[in-house]
């Protein structure tokens, strides 16, 4: 298999443009590097409810032999109180990667820019699309779904309030599910977004899954696009879910808009053919 170069770092595999380091690297045996380039060096932090002391830093030397690292050595350790102790471990790892095999799904949108998204939309609609979002459950976490939303939205990206295609509805936080969806059928959402912050057990997930299988029970499943964001969401995570797409940490107001626009399109056009 040749692997191309390009002056921007990246390199061409299969056709497949993926993104390399400042060396030229062996993609197919890819490993950690820490002083040097291949040398495997990691590092790992967690907690041990045993307490602070050597008895603590030989268990998590031993549990990181268990995992197949080689030479751990516990850089620091503090107690954590009430028997808890917190680690932090330097080790090799043996094992490597073949980076040209790997495949993640992702949202099959390109992110435009605002005035381009409302372009678009005024090229095939006449109406406003309709997007209702809400934190779910038990989650009070607000501030991944206001930066969606909301009109000074974030990092110099403008919230969907602020396009001129869509009509959004934020409902906030600690909505149940069975409200939502509720709301979304009066509202006549073309989209329907939930924000899941709040991850302890997975709650997220069951969540999220919990919603789905509702918007089935109830006919709404494929009256909407269903999307849901948060920081321990991705897009292949919200497809495992029943979602149509998932957006993670760092996602914006454009990365929404782009796809609710592109998508509705297809929707539309798939109804003009039927």
């Amino acid at each position: 298999m040749s692997h191309r170069a390009d002056i921007d770092g990246s390199v061409e595999t299969s056709g497949r443009r993926r993104p390399r380091g400042p060396q030229r690297v062996d993609l197919k045996h890819v490993r950690p590097y820490g002083d040097a380039l291949d040398d495997g060096q990691i590092m790992l932090s967690f907690s041990l409810p045993v307490p602070c002391g050597d008895e603590a830093k030989e268990a998590g030397r031993e549990l990181c032999r268990k995992m197949g690292l080689l030479e751990p050595q516990v850089y620091h350790a503090h107690d954590l109180g009430e028997g808890y102790t917190y680690v932090i471990v330097y080790a090799r790892c043996p094992h490597a990667v073949d980076f040209t095999q790997i495949s993640v799904p992702k949202v099959g949108s390109r992110r435009l820019a605002k005035a381009d998204v409302e372009s678009l939309w005024a090229t095939h609609f006449d109406r406003k699309l309709r997007i209702i979002g809400a934190c779910t459950g038990d989650d009070a976490h607000t501030v991944g779904l206001d930066a969606i939303f909301n009109v000074k939205g974030y990092n110099g990206e403008k919230g969907l309030e602020a396009y001129k295609c869509f009509e959004v509805r934020n409902l906030g936080a600690q909505v149940r599910n069975e409200v939502l969806l509720e709301e979304a059928r009066a509202f006549g959402a073309d989209a329907v977004l939930v924000s899941q912050v709040v991850t302890q057990k997975d709650c997220h997930r069951l969540n999220l899954a919990s919603l789905i299988d509702l918007a089935e029970a109830e006919g709404l499943r494929e009256a909407a696009l269903f999307i849901c964001g948060g920081p321990r969401l991705s897009h292949e995570v919200a497809l495992e879910l029943g979602f149509d797409a998932g957006f993670g940490a760092g996602s914006l107001a454009p990365d929404v808009a782009s796809y609710v626009v592109a998508e509705c399109i297809v929707g539309k056009t798939a109804g003009d053919v039927g």
